[in-house]
C-alpha cells in the first residue's frame, strides 16, 4: 500500500497522512452507527464506554442535544459495525507496511470533540497508556470521518518527536481536565503542526510521537475513529498484554 519514500517519511517525522484511505459511504455507516448508540437506538456492545466532557459532566454546560455531551466512544472491539475499521484491509495493509504482520489491536475510540466546552487534549505520547514494547513495532492509525480543520480541533503533531523518548507528564493545569489527558511537561522545544484533514484521510503516528488536539470553536462536533496496532513481536511484564479483555488478533494481518 505505501510506496518507499512515504515509509522512509513515518520513519523520520513520526507520522504519515495517507489522502481518502476510506469511501464516503463507509465513514457515513461509522458516524451514523455513532449516533445511533449515543441516542439509544443501538444498544452499546460489551465494555463500550460512552465518554462525557468533563465540563458537562460536572454541569458547567448543558449540552441542547445528546450528541454534543459526548466527547469518545471508548472499547469498540466487541462492535463488528465499528470493528470493520479495525479489519479493513486498507488500513490493515497500511499498518503492515510500518510494524510487520501478525498484528493486534487495542485502543479503540470514536472521537466527537464538541462545541462549546474546552475540549482541549494537552500535547501528549500514546505511549505512556501502552505497557509492551518495543515501541517502533507500535502505530497509532486516525481517521477522520468529518473534516478537521483548525477551527474545529484539528489534531497538532511534533514532527520528529518520536525520538524524543519517553517524556515525563503531568495533569494540565487547566480548569477543565477530561479523564486521563495528561500532558508532556515541558513544551519549550516542541514547536507543533496542525493537520487540516478531509473525510477518509487517515493519519498514521508513532506512538511516541508528541500530539494533541485544540478547542473546537464551530457549532458542529469534529468526529474521527482510531485504534491502535501492535505486532506479535512485541513484549511485556507480566501478564502478557495479549491476555488484555480489549486485544483482539486482527484477521487478515
Amino acid at each position: 500500500m505505501l510506496s518507499a519514500s512515504q515509509i522512509a517519511q513515518y520513519r523520520e517525522e513520526g507520522f504519515l497522512v495517507v489522502p481518502a484511505l476510506f469511501s464516503q459511504a463507509e465513514l457515513q455507516g461509522w458516524s451514523h452507527r455513532f449516533i445511533d448508540v449515543v441516542t439509544g437506538k443501538l444498544p452499546s456492545a460489551r465494555g463500550m464506554v460512552l465518554m462525557k466532557d468533563v465540563m458537562v459532566a460536572k454541569g458547567a454546560v448543558q449540552p441542547t442535544t445528546a450528541i454534543l455531551g459526548i466527547n469518545k466512544l471508548l472499547n469498540f472491539e466487541d462492535d463488528p459495525g465499528f470493528y470493520s475499521y479495525v479489519e479493513h484491509p486498507k488500513l490493515v495493509e497500511v499498518a503492515k507496511d510500518l510494524i510487520g504482520e501478525d498484528l493486534y489491536s487495542l485502543v479503540t475510540n470514536v472521537f466527537n470533540k464538541p462545541p462549546e466546552v474546552d475540549g482541549r487534549h494537552p500535547l501528549h505520547q500514546d505511549l505512556r497508556y501502552f505497557r509492551m514494547r518495543p515501541a517502533d513495532r507500535i502505530v497509532a492509525a486516525w481517521t477522520a470521518i468529518s473534516p478537521c480543520t483548525r477551527a474545529n480541533g484539528c489534531l497538532a503533531v511534533v514532527p520528529k518527536s518520536h525520538r524524543l523518548g519517553l517524556l515525563a507528564h503531568e495533569m494540565p493545569d487547566w480548569e477543565f481536565v477530561n479523564f486521563a489527558f495528561y500532558g508532556v511537561e515541558d513544551k519549550h522545544d516542541l514547536d507543533h503542526v496542525h493537520l487540516e484533514m478531509n473525510p477518509g484521510d487517515t493519519v498514521l503516528f508513532h506512538p511516541l510521537l508528541v500530539h494533541g488536539s485544540g478547542r473546537n470553536t464551530t457549532s458542529e462536533c469534529r468526529r474521527s475513529i482510531s485504534t491502535h496496532y501492535a505486532s506479535h513481536t512485541c513484549e511485556s511484564p507480566p501478564p502478557d498484554w495479549r491476555t488484555n479483555d480489549r486485544v483482539r488478533r486482527v484477521a487478515g494481518s
